[in-house]
């Protein structure tokens, strides 16, 4: 059992402090998490095979998502047991990672929304709410 950290590219670092004292209180191993989206890994092998005529390989666009969730690890001056990095749909990677992992908690950033905005662009953090099978901490504000 783990406590799971879901980071973005912005705000990472407070859902970090916060899974580490969620993780502290409940004597469990925090794991943070960084998923780059699909579009994202077309947009880097786009780039690479435009710099260098060749595509990227997956374990290096791994080890680009593991740098961002390395980084909120950092900005928050705490301790994580494991930086992983994922790559894929955020919502579904990140999922599959807490079942492997027998994750206790997951703890995601949220944003306040319009109902416009939650209709039309969807939500990594909702779909986390609505589809995990352990308890989630939303921190609100994460990133703002």
């Amino acid at each position: 059992m783990v406590i799971v950290a879901a980071v973005d590219r912005s705000g990472g670092e407070r859902v970090v402090e916060q899974a580490r004292e969620m993780a502290d209180a409940h004597g469990l191993p925090l794991h943070v998490v960084h998923t780059l989206a699909e579009s994202e890994l077309r947009d880097l092998e786009r780039a690479s095979f435009d710099a260098t005529g060749e595509s990227i390989d997956m374990e290096r666009i791994e080890g680009l998502a593991e740098e961002i969730a390395a980084d909120a690890v950092e900005e928050a001056t705490v301790e994580a047991d494991e930086v992983v990095g994922l790559v894929g749909k955020p919502s579904q990677r990140i999922l599959e990672y807490a079942e492997d992992v027998d994750a206790s908690y997951i703890v995601v950033g949220g944003r306040k929304r319009s109902s416009v905005g939650k209709v039309l662009f969807g939500s990594v953090t909702q779909s986390i709410l609505l589809n995990a099978d352990c308890p989630v901490l939303t921190v609100m504000g994460a990133g703002e």
